[in-house]
C-alpha cells in the first residue's frame, strides 16, 4: 500500500485547538482474497461512521481537478476502486494531501472539509459513498463562504 500524506499549515500554526481534519481518516475495508481475486466489503454504520444514501463514481477525469467544494452536513468515504488519485482536505486551518492507491481502503470526510480531487492516473476511478441525498443547500461553492461560516 502507497499512502502518501503532506500536512500544510495555513495560518494558525500555533493554535491549540484540534483540526476537523482530524477526523478525516483512512478506513480499512474488510478484504478476502483467494486464487479467484480479491472482494472488499463495506457495510453502512459498522465499516464506516453513517448509512449511505447515494453512491457516485468520477472517471476519464485524468489531469482535471474535481471536488473545489465543502458539505455542511454530507459525510463521504472515497475509494481509489481503480488507479490513484490525491484528495486534499482543508478545515480552514490545516490542509492535508491523502493519496489513494489501492482500491481496500477508503478515505473518511466529515462535514465542514473543503476537499479536491487532484492529481488522477490515468485510468482512475474513484468511487464515493455519501450519508445523504444530493441536496445543493449543503454545500458552500466558495472558498470564502466556508471560511466564513467556521
Amino acid at each position: 500500500m502507497m499512502l502518501s500524506t503532506q500536512k500544510i499549515d495555513v495560518g494558525l500554526a500555533h493554535d491549540k485547538q484540534p483540526s476537523r481534519i482530524d477526523a478525516c481518516r483512512l478506513i480499512s475495508l474488510w478484504n478476502i482474497t483467494d486464487e479467484r481475486g480479491s472482494l472488499a466489503v463495506i457495510e453502512a454504520a459498522k465499516d464506516i461512521p453513517f448509512e449511505v444514501r447515494r453512491v457516485y463514481y468520477l472517471y476519464d477525469f485524468t489531469g482535471l481537478r474535481r471536488g473545489g467544494h465543502a458539505h455542511r452536513s454530507l459525510q463521504q468515504l472515497f475509494i481509489a476502486v481503480a488507479g490513484s488519485f490525491d484528495v486534499i482536505l482543508d478545515d480552514g486551518r490545516r490542509k492535508k494531501a491523502v493519496r489513494l492507491t489501492n482500491a481496500n481502503e477508503g478515505l473518511y470526510v466529515c462535514p465542514m472539509i473543503w476537499r479536491e480531487i487532484v492529481n488522477p492516473g490515468p485510468g482512475s476511478v474513484c468511487l464515493v459513498l455519501a450519508s445523504t441525498h444530493y441536496d445543493e443547500k449543503d454545500y458552500f461553492r466558495s472558498y470564502e463562504q466556508f471560511v466564513a461560516a467556521l
